[in-house]
């Protein structure tokens, strides 16, 4: 039988002596066991009580469901003993200080994807993990780093399996829960994401409030193998960032989030320091890439802890693909030549 190496193995592999490393790998022991807790609440469902009941909204008016608070309040008591000096949090009005003087701050999100609980749909934790700098650096300067900072990160998907999949900046990695033992081992080692896709995600029911540049890139997908990109494609859209950065992980593809123009999206909707940042690190580990659609995401300077983006993220060459059609500049009219072919949605 095949031994698989665990999480603690796997972080004590890292540089100990280094102590903001260790202090790294403490908090991501920390991060993995309200995971685990997490997991368990989830996979008992109803017997947990309604785990999908609203009991509220939070800072940016998003509804907030039991299993959203529950998700929170494990991560934060996990982290309590951690070297953590700040937490920010989807569930928190502010950052909460927690150790000043420790090295490190931590960005999560307890539970992505909550609209999907009671239809047993896949969930998540996103966390993000930056230094803390010195401790006299001022607040908002340590919670306001761009994602290029960020010295580890990952999620946790609660699905048919539990998987940790984790970066340190040199890969990402895929740990799965063992159930029977209450840890997680490494079952996927320097995950690479296919360079080429014919599969999208993105909520097609937004056509008609994205900009042209959207508009222009999903009606080429859907033209198909008649069309400009001579290829048919396939759309996927679950409603759950870690289930799509997963499904991407294992077989490619292309995410995309863009900013529209219903009242609330302009600026996208995903949230920079505790969606985008880290899945953008995982990805990017990966061989792929994640943009705004005229930036790398990692490269964006947060100006709230809230902040939200656009977000695009998945197999490299597509990536640029899109980063191409948002360089178009002339949109309002008739298409450049690269772009000549009218589209089954295009006015």
């Amino acid at each position: 039988m095949k031994r698989f190496e665990t999480l603690e193995n796997h972080l004590q592999a890292q540089d100990v002596d280094d102590h903001v490393r260790s202090a790294v790998a403490e908090t991501i022991s920390s991060i993995a066991a309200a995971s685990t807790r997490i997991a368990q609440r989830v996979a008992r469902g109803p017997l947990a009580g309604n785990l999908g009941e609203t009991c509220g909204s939070n800072v940016d008016g998003d509804v907030q469901k039991q299993l959203d608070l529950v998700a929170n309040d494990y991560l934060i008591e996990a982290l309590q003993d951690a070297p953590v000096a700040y937490l920010v949090s989807e569930e928190l009005d502010r950052p909460m200080a927690m150790q000043r003087a420790a090295p490190l701050f931590v960005a999560v999100d307890p539970l992505d994807g909550s609209s999907n609980i009671e239809t047993n749909a896949a969930v998540g934790t996103i966390f993000s993990i930056f230094p803390a700098g010195a401790k006299d650096t001022p607040m908002d300067e340590v919670v306001l780093q761009p994602g290029i900072n960020q010295l580890a990160a990952g999620y946790c998907i609660y699905g048919p399996q539990t998987s940790l999949v984790l970066t340190l900046g040199s890969g990402t990695h895929i740990f799965t829960l063992d159930p029977e033992l209450g840890e997680f081992r490494l079952t996927s080692a320097d995950v690479q994401i296919a360079q080429t896709t014919r599969e999208f995600a993105i909520n097609v029911s937004n056509f008609r409030h994205w900009d042209r540049h959207i508009r222009n890139y999903i009606d080429d997908c859907l033209e198909g193998s008649a069309g400009l990109r001579q290829s048919n494609y396939n759309m996927r859209w679950l409603a759950s960032l870690v289930a799509e950065c997963h499904r991407i992980l294992s077989r490619g593809g292309i995410f995309l989030y863009p900013a529209d123009a219903r009242k609330g999206y302009a600026q996208g909707r995903l949230r920079l320091l505790y969606e985008c940042n880290p899945i953008a690190f995982l990805v990017e580990q990966s061989g792929g890439g994640a943009t705004t659609g005229m930036q790398r995401i990692l490269e964006v300077v947060p100006n709230d802890v809230h902040q939200r983006v656009p977000m695009i993220f998945g197999s490299s060459r597509e990536i640029r693909r899109v980063e191409r059609y948002y360089a178009q500049r002339k949109l309002h009219g008739e298409r450049s030549q690269l772009f000549s072919r009218r589209g089954l949605f295009r006015t």
